[in-house]
């Protein structure tokens, strides 16, 4: 298993899916951009590219994830909290060295040089 989901972000997600049309998947990945190089992307679509993708079943959730993502989130936990405000994914990713104030953003080995902007 290449990420962890827990049991209160799955019953979010799974709410989430039911909005969908059928056959969704989550995307769970990272891209450029944020305060401290690197923020996380979570979302849902409905193809994966074969060659480019994998594709698991974590906790009764199909996940697509990008195969030159795995280095950098592999370990990580996607948690949902609730609290007086709202609620919220939570991500707990051992990978990021640095993370920034804002919660979004962090920085991981492989980007370790990049200065923060926060």
């Amino acid at each position: 298993m290449i990420i962890e989901i827990t049991d209160d972000a799955r019953r979010q997600i799974k709410e989430m899916l039911q909005q969908e049309d059928e056959g969704a998947l989550l995307r769970f990945g990272i891209k450029g951009g944020g305060c401290s190089g690197l923020s996380y992307s979570l979302g849902f679509e409905y193809e994966a590219n074969e060659e480019l993708d994998v594709v698991e079943e974590i906790n009764d959730i199909p996940v697509v994830m990008s195969k030159q993502d795995v280095p950098i989130i592999e370990k990580t936990k996607i948690d949902f909290k609730e609290n007086m405000m709202g609620g919220g994914f939570s991500i707990n990713n051992p990978n990021a060295i640095v993370s920034c104030g804002c919660g979004s953003s962090f920085r991981a080995k492989d980007n370790e040089g990049v200065p923060d902007k926060c």
